[in-house]
């Protein structure tokens, strides 16, 4: 008959064998080396596959967890840039839900809304399995040397996973809220003619400045194929211009003559429109959709008038509030321009103050790289040069901030754009819009943009602009002859 060893006996005898065997989990705790190395490994197994250093050492449950939620975010990942190389349009309008029907508009937002929540949770759940991790380390029983270096290497790795998924969540928010400038609801309107016509309105609002008025007008149309862009520029200050069908050409059927009321505006010129209507006529009965319509009155009255001086169709304005403008600028790491002639910062408090009485800076010729603030100035300077000299500059800054919309930029000041469009933009563009005009905005980052000025430079009389001529112009500029083609 056989004599059972004492439990406590079994237990010294296996107890070698399960540390040899599984060392990761039953470590020679005696050893300051082996600790060390233990450690060392489990900090590295985490941040590699966070959760491996729990299934090898700790609850396994929660390791599990863990490579299973790293899993999944690596396979979203992927799949998120094969998207974006591959397929960015459709990429894209999966995350903005542009795919929906215009009836569930409203639930566009909610997939950005739980990605960025489910980030959070990932940033959360990292910073739960390193500090697990670094209590399986066991600080204590490593080597006095390496107890400081493990804990602050624990923290950094913490900091950069954990940082990495909170920042992801953060930019997240940022492109839902810069989603949200657009209309969750609404339709698309089919190019006219081939093109995406949209007006672009910029106010001469801020510190100084008596109203808000629409001093920067310009149409940008994007062919619908291809990308390329064309900005029409249109002087403020353009005569008896007519309107497009509508409640404005109802009132004026001969051409704009403005009102004889000078709080109603200052003359006949385009940019008067909106004190006009908002001011001075009831603009709700004039428009009384407008603002259901995530415009305005005044944004109508000027697509009508912009409709009629060009001869096409302009379903969409961009309203860019140019006292905000420096922002955009500055988050796009500035714009390189080349200045041909000093301009003044600032304006006079009465007609025939001298300049340096009022200028309170200058911009200097030459090539200049321009923070938020020069670029600003740059574009309302007027009291030097003429009107038509602002709308050259206005088209240049438009180019050249066009062309900071780079992948490289975007990408690393990405908050901070979309944070300054945020806070500066206003449009009725719908959200189902916006990958077609990502993609179209891709293409067109291989083409120059061409602009058109209708000023007295481009044969345009601006005390009697010919209004026929300028529509014809403006159609064969948008679809030129093709070459070899009989006049």
């Amino acid at each position: 008959m056989s004599v059972m060893s004492p439990p406590s006996a079994r237990t010294r005898t296996a107890g070698p064998a399960v540390v040899e065997e599984r060392p990761m989990r039953y470590p020679d705790a005696s050893s300051r080396a082996v600790m060390t190395r233990r450690g060392w490994w489990l900090l590295g197994l985490n941040f590699l596959i966070p959760g491996s250093a729990q299934v090898v050492a700790g609850n396994r449950r929660l390791g599990r967890l863990g490579i299973a939620s790293t899993l999944v975010l690596w396979v979203v990942i992927v799949v998120t840039i094969l998207f974006a190389l591959l397929a960015p349009t459709a990429g894209l309008s999966i995350i903005t839900s542009a795919w929906l029907p215009d009836w569930l508009g409203l639930l566009r937002p909610f997939p950005l809304l739980i990605a960025q929540g489910v980030l959070m949770v990932y940033a959360v759940l990292w910073l739960v399995l390193a500090i697990d991790t670094l209590r399986l380390v066991r600080l204590v029983k490593t080597g006095r040397g390496a107890r400081f270096a493990i804990a602050l290497a624990a923290v950094g790795l913490m900091v950069v996973a954990s940082g990495t998924a909170a920042y992801a969540s953060s930019a997240v928010g940022s492109l839902r809220s810069g989603v949200g400038i657009f209309r969750a609801t609404g339709p698309v309107v089919p190019p006219d003619d081939g093109y995406y016509n949209i007006l672009l309105l910029g106010a001469d609002s801020g510190e100084g400045r008596d109203s808000m008025r629409f001093d920067s007008i310009s149409v940008v149309s994007i062919d619908a194929a291809t990308g390329a862009t064309t900005i029409t520029g249109i002087p403020r200050d353009m005569p008896r211009f007519p309107f497009a069908d509508g409640p404005m050409k109802e009132r004026y059927p001969d051409g704009h003559v403005g009102h004889s009321d000078p709080t109603c505006g200052w003359g006949s010129g385009i940019n008067q429109l909106r004190t006009e209507v908002e001011v001075c006529e009831n603009g709700a009965d004039l428009y009384p959709n407008a603002t259901a319509e995530a415009s305005s009155p005044g944004v109508e009255a000027t697509k009508d008038a912009a409709e009629g001086i060009l001869g096409i169709k302009i379903p969409y304005y961009v309203f860019i509030d140019m006292h905000g403008f420096a922002s955009l600028v500055d988050a796009l790491g500035g714009v390189d321009i080349n200045v041909v002639e000093r301009l003044p910062k600032g304006g006079p408090q009465y007609d025939g103050q001298p300049v340096d009485d009022w200028a309170f800076g200058w911009i200097e010729p030459g090539q200049q790289h321009m923070d938020g603030d020069t670029a600003q100035w740059y574009a309302r300077s007027r009291y030097t040069t003429s009107d038509f000299d602002r709308m050259k500059r206005q088209r240049e800054l438009q180019e050249a901030i066009l062309a900071q919309f780079t992948p490289d930029v975007v990408l690393t000041r990405f908050n901070d754009v979309v944070t300054a469009g945020t806070d500066l933009v206003e449009t009725d563009l719908p959200q189902s819009l916006i990958p077609t005009l990502v993609d179209l905005g891709l293409k067109a980052k291989e083409q120059p943009v061409q602009t058109l000025e209708l000023t007295p430079a481009g044969g345009i009389d601006e005390f009697d602009p010919d209004y026929a001529y300028i529509a014809e112009l403006m159609h064969s500029t948008l679809h030129p002859p093709e070459p070899g083609a009989e006049n």
